[in-house]
């Protein structure tokens, strides 16, 4: 289910009433700032927020007199935000290059102009115009420049939604425009239940190991089962967690062989982001002194080994190389076969 359809948040609680007590207040911030990782449900409460504003433009309250963001499925702000047809509702997002017939990796200026123009038209039942951002993260520096004039003189009644999942690297100008509202990753507790509902064929084993691996993302959890990435968790483990024995060079080649020959760069991605994460966690672990909590027992014989294998500083600067490397993973000139073997190589490496 997209964000704009989805009638239901859970979790969100103490966001969602922030929002409604701004708007209870009447002193209603025009730019808001929704940050916390990819998948927990930002993109999710920017649609909820905006449909419910579309609905009933001073706000609806329920029976008790207090205000609600619920609206019926069967509304036609509901249905027209679902399909991306409601007139005063503008949404900001990576396009397709029509030229190549992929997505591009940012948001353009032309775009954002466009989007300012919209804002500028009288709403079509009187009320809110509203424009959200999903996601900041992808605009480009002309593109971010342009949206920080909306900011600096918003039209009256327009309400901006800013998703980021990274919001340290927007123009500091534009965070310092938007009001923050933090969300909180979902707890452990939910992400299973959630997934219960979502995947009831699972078993009960990959679920937790899914709702660790999640991190208190739903979105990244569910997204990890469909690219299979509990399946190549296991693989990586079990290359690299053979207690005491080499690892097995035929089979981490011919991972990294099918890794290659993605060429779209999805599943280069996803193995070095999962080893970074993996990897993120044993470093935390030692830095702190402590034991990490940790999702399987074989994990937990392998982060101990690794752990008393090299230095800490060593281990804090492979997780830098793995960072890098994801954030490399779509440069034309990388050979990722040979990239994530090296790194494959350079975990089982003693000091």
């Amino acid at each position: 289910m997209t964000p704009q359809s989805n009638p239901g948040l859970l979790g969100q609680e103490a966001a969602e009433a922030r929002l409604l007590a701004a708007l209870d207040s009447g002193r209603l911030p025009h730019a808001w700032l929704f940050t916390g990782p990819r998948g927990i449900g930002k993109a999710t409460l920017a649609y909820r927020f905006a449909r419910s504003l579309l609905a009933y433009p001073d706000g609806r309250r329920g029976l008790d007199g207090s205000l609600t963001l619920e609206v019926d499925a069967e509304d036609p702000a509901f249905r027209q935000v679902a399909a991306a047809s409601h007139p005063d509702l503008v949404v900001l997002q990576r396009s397709v290059n029509e030229k190549t017939g992929k997505l591009r990796s940012e948001i353009l200026v032309e775009a954002v102009r466009s989007a300012a123009q919209s804002l500028r038209r009288t709403a079509s039942a009187g009320g809110w115009r509203l424009l959200i951002v999903d996601s900041a993260d992808d605009l480009n520096r002309s593109a971010a420049n342009a949206l920080l004039k909306v900011l600096e003189e918003p039209p009256p009644r327009t309400l901006l939604l800013l998703i980021a999942h990274a919001p340290a690297s927007l123009l500091a100008t534009l965070r310092s425009r938007c009001c923050r509202l933090p969300l909180a990753p979902l707890s452990e507790p939910l992400l299973l239940r959630l997934l219960a509902e979502q995947m009831p064929d699972l078993e009960e084993a990959d679920r937790q190991l899914l709702a660790g691996l999640g991190d208190g993302s739903i979105g990244q959890a569910l997204g990890l089962q469909e690219a299979g990435g509990l399946d190549l968790y296991r693989r990586i483990l079990g290359l690299l967690g053979r207690a005491g024995r080499p690892m097995d060079r035929a089979e981490a080649h011919a991972l990294a062989e099918e890794i290659g020959r993605d060429t779209t760069g999805e599943r280069f991605r996803q193995a070095c982001g999962l080893l970074t994460w993996w990897l993120g966690r044993a470093v935390a672990a030692g830095a702190r002194g402590q034991p990490q909590a940790v999702l399987s027992e074989e994990e937990r014989g392998l982060m101990e080994g690794l752990l008393a294998r090299r230095a800490l500083a060593d281990w804090a600067g492979l997780w830098e190389k793995l960072s890098l490397l994801t954030r490399q993973a779509d440069s034309a000139n990388l050979d990722r076969k040979q990239a994530f073997l090296s790194v494959l190589i350079d975990l089982e490496a003693p000091a």
